[in-house]
């Protein structure tokens, strides 16, 4: 339950508009208004993106012209020139057969992404706000000060009234216990991987590498070995239990995964991410400990890696890049989002004041390490540009922010809460449209930790919006203080699978959000 997201709102600032004015009879246009400037960039970085080729083009013509222009007596002299040259023709072809063979066998192997499974709480378990407040009211473990935090606060996250909290926190006094957390963690963790077993048709026996991360419950024997006795997975099977590592915890989880499918060859690999909320629900009047109540809901996701290249066919995505950025040697960002106790023994997890400005921090480092990556050379050229001109000259030269819109088509942003959606849209410059699956899934399925960011990704592929060749960004903030990212890209037209979390509400989405 550990994230990184609180949930009030961030101010909106409005850009002014740019404009010269000529005081004359006769003006001329104003060129912002009279021509899209978007065209303008999107043609300059089609121009510089694909210069390589467009100077290849007429070298190739050359070639071409020159080999249609070679009567035979012209190739019977190159053969003979051959011929007498052997020792070098062998030598080369030697050098050419060695690197070729050493580039394959050292190139990383491609991990695809088979397809994946959102766990989806049956309704009995949803936690509309009414109920919600009504209940934390029952319990008789909040003061006023504390209820009307909590109200506040479920007023400005952007979580709908259909989100959906564990059983034990639906009676009056709740009933959190080991029992109760061990079932809410196999609800989540089984429907996700019954489902996907379903819609892929692959065998628990032939996963050879297991994967689970949840903050926040880690018990003996761990999350891991309960899915390996359900499911009587093999004996030799590679399982990892990540704990305590926050909502970011999913990318990290497939970080370890792909580097697994790197030394273990023609295998399965499964990633499990989750949260559990039954035995970390706070019952005391701390106001930064009183937010993850607010925020966070039940949720889970399991995806099937492979390096078979075989699956490459029915794969709905490629693993292209993995980014991780990890902050914890500062102190301000390690204890920014903290498990303690509070002065009354009640134990939590506190939310600093300082979460938002620590995140930007761990972001910027992480989109400067991606950048480099994924973003076109214009892009990249306009960035160094701007950064030679402000230190050679000691100008007062505005930063240049790269449009991240011309690496990626889609943005899975972890929904950790209306706050951190808000200011990356404001700060990397998105439309609207790129972070509707990010507002719509903290809106219909609160924050579910490590799993939102598979949440969002159904949304678009629900949607229909994902085609061949689409580059998906996924990005989260966790404890520690961390900012990990993913890019993926879609290897066909992708449909939602069989029982997504979406099935029955889609048509709905999106909705207006109140702010």
């Amino acid at each position: 339950m550990e994230g990184g997201g609180a949930g009030g709102g961030a101010s909106q600032e409005t850009g002014a508009t740019v404009g010269v004015r000529i005081h004359q009879s006769r003006r001329l246009p104003d060129f912002l208004q009279s021509v899209n400037l978007k065209y303008v960039k999107l043609g300059y970085h089609y121009l510089i993106s694909n210069l390589l080729t467009l100077c290849l083009v007429p070298v190739m013509g050359i070639i071409i012209i020159e080999a249609s222009q070679m009567n035979p007596n012209d190739v019977h002299q190159l053969w003979l020139h051959l011929q007498y040259n052997l020792v070098s023709v062998i030598i080369c072809s030697a050098f050419l057969v060695f690197g070729s063979t050493v580039y394959i066998m050292t190139r990383p192997r491609p991990v695809y992404l088979v397809d994946y499974s959102c766990y989806r709480a049956p309704d009995h378990l949803k936690a509309p706000y009414d109920r919600f407040m009504e209940h934390s009211r029952l319990t008789g473990d909040f003061d006023e000060s504390s209820l009307e935090f909590q109200r506040k606060i479920l007023e400005r996250s952007g979580l709908g009234d259909e989100t959906y909290v564990p059983e034990a926190m639906h009676f009056v006094p709740p009933r959190p216990s080991m029992q109760a957390a061990r079932e809410e963690a196999e609800q989540v963790m089984y429907g996700a991987l019954d489902n996907l077993f379903a819609n892929t048709n692959v065998k628990p026996k032939e996963i050879g590498i297991l994967v689970v991360n949840c903050s926040l419950f880690n018990p003996t024997p761990s999350l891991s070995a309960m899915i390996v006795n359900n499911y009587k997975l093999r004996g030799n099977i590679r399982s990892f239990n990540l704990g305590g590592m926050g909502c970011s915890a999913g990318v990290i989880a497939v970080d370890l995964a792909k580097d697994m499918l790197q030394v273990h060859r023609n295998t399965y690999a499964v990633v499990v991410s989750t949260e559990n909320i039954t035995q970390n629900w706070y019952f005391g009047n701390k106001k930064s400990m009183l937010i993850p109540n607010c925020l966070f809901r039940v949720g889970g996701a399991a995806v099937l890696l492979s390096n078979k290249a075989g699956d490459r066919r029915r794969a709905k995505y490629k693993l292209v890049h993995v980014v991780r950025t990890h902050k914890g040697a500062d102190d301000k960002a390690f204890h920014c989002v903290y498990q303690e106790q509070d002065g009354a023994g009640k134990t939590g997890v506190s939310l600093s004041k300082d979460l938002m400005a620590i995140a930007g921090g761990a972001l910027k480092t992480n989109i400067t390490t991606l950048g480099p990556l994924v973003l076109p050379i214009s892009e990249q050229l306009l960035f160094f540009a701007t950064l030679v001109i402000k230190k050679l000259f000691k100008k007062n030269v505005k930063p240049y922010i790269p449009d991240f819109k011309l690496a990626f088509d889609h943005f899975c942003i972890h929904a950790g809460g209306r706050a951190v959606i808000d200011e990356l849209e404001k700060n990397l410059q998105l439309l609207p449209i790129h972070v509707e699956a990010s507002r719509m899934t903290l809106h219909r399925f609160g924050n579910t930790s490590s799993s939102s960011i598979w949440y969002e990704l159904a949304y678009t592929e629900a949607k229909g919006r994902m085609r061949r060749g689409h580059r998906v960004w996924q990005i989260a903030f966790g404890s520690g203080f961390k900012c990990n990212s993913a890019v993926w890209e879609a290897l066909r037209s992708v449909k939602p699978s069989r029982n997504g979390p979406w099935d029955d509400c889609i048509d709905r989405y999106p909705v207006k959000v109140v702010s």
